[in-house]
């Protein structure tokens, strides 16, 4: 394991933390209110960070072993999340628990086991303007993205 990759993958554990410490202390009505932003419930959202982790284990694997990544524009991303949102909308607590525990260790275990060329491997995402690298990508989407998601959640339940 490279130092860059461990510490990578302890900031994405600490992130993943805080979201399940914030998950499991919502109240039931804190759990349905709705993040301005997304339109999602907050369950919802918390669901959707939780399974962002397992998109960034597969696109990242489909970057180090030089496949042909979909074409990802922002639009696409958009229409995926909602129709997810859409399939989950009765998600329970229990299941995002489990979803934020099982795929935020997934991440980083895979993330940890990662080296120095396999972090800095690029591959064209249109999403983000070009080529990215492995670990530009999961910061993008984890720290930037997802903690905007978390950010809008928090906003949700303090109003």
């Amino acid at each position: 394991m490279s130092q860059q990759a461990k510490d990578l993958s302890e900031r994405l554990q600490v992130f993943s933390n805080q979201v399940i410490d914030f998950v499991e202390k919502l109240s039931a009505e804190d759990w349905h209110k709705v993040c301005t932003w997304e339109e999602w419930s907050v369950g919802v959202t918390a669901r959707h960070i939780g399974a962002g982790h397992l998109d960034m284990i597969r696109l990242s694997k489909m970057i180090i072993n030089g496949e042909e990544l979909p074409n990802l524009t922002m639009d696409k991303i958009f229409a995926m999340a909602n129709e997810h949102a859409r399939e989950h909308a009765d998600c329970t607590r229990e299941e995002v628990l489990g979803v934020l525990r099982q795929n935020g260790a997934a991440l980083s275990d895979f993330v940890a086991g990662l080296n120095e060329d396999e972090l800095a491997r690029k591959g064209y995402i249109e999403a983000t303007g070009g080529d990215v690298s492995v670990q530009q990508l999961i910061e993008y989407v984890i720290f930037q993205s997802a903690g905007e998601h978390f950010a809008n959640m928090k906003t949700a339940t303090s109003a």
